[in-house]
């Protein structure tokens, strides 16, 4: 397969602060407020470090070098802040980069927030014609997926009106659909995707895949890693505006997950998107298997035990509930203790609990857990995705044979079982 994508050194760079408020007094207040070592009064840009600030200044991508191929659907993933929309954005030729270069073979179509390029005064109709325009299409070209713009979009009704008139869900599906159906060489989403429905997102995914099966690219940015495993063929992680990792796609989520939640000791202590009454308050889960910890995960048919630390300023009974999660947030799996007796006793001061599981037969993969503790009926603590589990292929059957990536996409748990041949019905 040819390059279709080829990225040489690329650097962009901002300073933060350097436009002017606007009137005179907020740029002598800026300028006071510097004179005095405080910070700028008029900042509204998030100045958390990612590693990649310093002195005021942010380089949002450093000396990138990346090939994308013919037919591939790229995930690109990474924490917030480490320049993946920045990348899609140059891409695009929405900004310019500082340094280095970019070859892209043929058109273009990116779809990075909820309607880029659309005019709110003009219709559904109007916009789609202007959108294909904008991409270099012909009027005969636009009339010929017209139709199937519109019917993908399940905005028929509507198309004749205004966009500003629409709800954010319906203008993400008209500009996905747009950007989809008007046939680029490169196909750029960034996490719009969140916007719409469960079906719709599935409808777009399954586009994806349709576009790359007809040999076009595609470049997708979500934080959810299950879209990401299921859909893209290939990997990059960024981190702190460089390429950590260009690979399997399985294996940069791996690796990704690893670095942002490298032990299976959690401490959940300063944890403040947390609900509840907090008389008892989770303070840190341990994830073990056999007695042992393992930062790197467990292999299928472990038996898992979690191990909690509480905090509780009366004496009282509990309910705990763990639930495990995949990343489509869909329940796996619940363990919960009211469901093997009466309450959890427990006193005053730190306290231990341990939920002591049996083989776990689920599937390869990534999975993060909640954690509940009510005390009767009100809740005392909710946390969520309080810790991260990886699950490693094994020979979980006996059998030398394992459950290959494509398998694991299908279903989430295994059930030994036997086969064999002949009459069992007697």
């Amino acid at each position: 397969m040819s390059v279709v994508i080829k990225i040489e050194n690329l650097s962009k760079y901002y300073r933060l602060g350097i436009i002017g408020g606007g009137t005179l007094q907020e740029d002598v207040s800026r300028w006071f407020a510097k004179l005095r070592g405080q910070p700028d009064p008029l900042m509204k840009v998030d100045v958390e470090n990612h590693g990649n600030r310093k002195n005021g200044e942010i380089w949002a991508l450093q000396n990138i070098n990346l090939e994308v191929k013919e037919g591939e659907i790229l995930g690109i993933i990474g924490n917030n802040g480490v320049g993946k929309s920045t990348l899609l954005k140059i891409l695009s030729r929405i900004t310019a980069p500082t340094s280095g270069r970019i070859k892209i073979k043929g058109r273009v179509s990116s779809l990075l927030e909820v309607g880029t390029g659309f005019h709110p005064e003009l219709t559904g109709r109007e916009n789609i014609y202007l959108n294909g325009a904008i991409l270099g299409m012909y009027r005969r070209e636009i009339d010929q997926k017209f139709d199937e713009i519109v019917d993908f979009s399940g905005i028929e009704e509507f198309v004749d009106t205004p966009v500003k008139r629409y709800s954010s869900g319906m203008l993400v599906r008209l500009a996905f659909a747009v950007a989809a159906h008007l046939e680029p060489e490169v196909l750029v989403v960034d996490e719009v995707l969140a916007v719409g429905d469960l079906q719709f997102q599935k409808k777009c995914l399954g586009k994806m895949q349709d576009v790359s099966r007809q040999g076009r690219t595609v470049l997708f940015v979500s934080h959810n890693m299950s879209a990401v495993e299921n859909l893209c063929t290939k990997g990059v992680l960024l981190n702190q505006g460089r390429v950590a990792h260009r690979g399997d796609v399985a294996e940069t989520i791996k690796i990704y997950i690893k670095s942002t939640h490298d032990s299976s000791r959690c401490p959940l202590g300063s944890r403040t998107d947390r609900q509840g009454n907090g008389n008892v308050r989770l303070r840190e889960v341990v994830i073990s298997s056999d007695g042992e910890n393992d930062s790197d995960g467990f292999l299928v048919g472990s038996a898992i035990n979690f191990h909690l630390r509480l905090n509780s300023r009366i004496r009282t009974g509990v309910r705990v509930i763990i639930g495990v999660y995949d990343f489509m947030n869909v329940g796996i799996m619940r363990f919960d203790s009211n469901l093997l007796g009466d309450e959890l006793i427990i006193g005053e001061g730190d306290v231990s609990i341990h939920c002591i599981t049996e083989l776990v037969p689920i599937m390869p993969g990534s999975y993060f857990i909640n954690i509940a503790i009510l005390q009767q009926g009100g809740m005392e603590d909710y946390v969520t995705r309080a810790a991260y589990i990886n699950f490693y292929p094994s020979d979980y059957f006996g059998s030398g044979r394992f459950y290959t990536n494509s398998d694991t996409k299908l279903v989430k748990f295994m059930v030994k079982h036997k086969w064999s041949i002949g009459d069992k019905t007697s």
